[in-house]
């Protein structure tokens, strides 16, 4: 059985927030003291939001978003599949799926932030460090972190 007859993949507008907490959960990215009812203005602000659900139990199993301001480049983020339907073939999915997005708006400029130890991961969709390059997060004054 291929991946596609296992999951359906499709961009979102509106998912249901209480998969969708669980899926940044599942990332180690959210915080409980966030608040969860954010999570729909997250998605709708989204470049591009994708979900995967997996076509047997009907279950949200991965997710991933894209960051762009719709004319000159994009940035893909957030992109996590539940651990027990990871290496199915679903995270690779998303991202065709996010990129597929963006190379259909005339976007051809597209970066991510790998986590340690993804890097092959994503390379298999064509992804390559960008040398010379070091990725940066602000830590300054008014941060959360």
């Amino acid at each position: 059985m291929s991946s596609g007859d296992k999951f359906v993949v499709m961009v979102v507008k509106d998912w249901d927030t209480n998969a969708l907490a669980m899926l940044y959960r599942a990332g180690g990215w959210w915080k409980e003291e966030w608040d969860i009812s954010e999570i729909p203005r997250l998605v709708r602000s989204s470049f591009a939001f994708v979900i995967a659900i997996h076509r047997e139990s009907g279950k949200t199993i991965g997710m991933g978003r894209a960051l762009s301001d719709g004319v000159s480049d994009a940035y893909i983020q957030d992109l996590v599949v539940l651990p027990e339907f990871r290496g199915s073939g679903a995270g690779r999915m998303i991202l065709e799926k996010l990129v597929g997005v963006c190379l259909s708006r005339g976007i051809t400029w597209i970066a991510l932030v790998a986590e340690p130890g993804t890097a092959d991961f994503y390379a298999g969709s064509g992804f390559v460090p960008m040398e010379g390059h070091v990725p940066m997060r602000f830590r300054g004054k008014g941060s959360e972190c």
